[in-house]
């Protein structure tokens, strides 16, 4: 029995040790002194470039000076139509952004732009993140429900 008890101790233990602690990004609020303005501007561009499409229901697709890769692989014709069929449905036309708030990673210096999305119906309180990267790049775009509280996750 003695024996038993410290096997599954032992187990126990080697369990616990070998998953990794999640490890928490840094970010850090800018100011609007802080915020680099062209950049500011081509995030603008670029997310409202995205969500226009659920209006006009044509994209074009970005190119290497505007996104990375595996953003111009991920974002579609295709995948854009069935969000937005959701969208319209939900929250009706898209109408334009808002900038809320800019955030900077301090480990990899990727710039989140932080907009509400503006729709016709009232209900709507959307976000759309523009996260770009220190070249320039966006590096990721991520729609969701509007929240006052900033977590970092791409």
């Amino acid at each position: 029995m003695k024996k038993l008890i410290v096997i599954l101790s032992l187990i126990a233990v080697v369990g616990c040790k070998s998953k990794k602690a999640h490890q928490k990004v840094e970010t850090v609020k800018l100011t609007t002194t802080q915020i680099n303005s062209s950049q500011k501007n081509k995030a603008y561009e670029l997310g409202k470039r995205v969500l226009m499409t659920c209006n006009t229901s044509k994209f074009k697709p970005f190119n290497n000076s505007e996104a990375t890769q595996s953003v111009i692989n991920n974002i579609t014709i295709e995948k854009l139509s069935k969000t937005c069929t959701k969208f319209r449905q939900w929250y009706g036309t898209f109408k334009d952004l808002q900038l809320a708030e800019v955030y900077q990673n301090t480990d990899d210096q990727t710039t989140v732009y932080r907009f509400k999305a503006l729709y016709t119906k009232k209900v709507a309180n959307k976000e759309l993140r523009v996260f770009m990267n220190d070249n320039n790049l966006v590096s990721a775009i991520k729609t969701s429900d509007w929240t006052d509280t900033f977590t970092y996750n791409k």
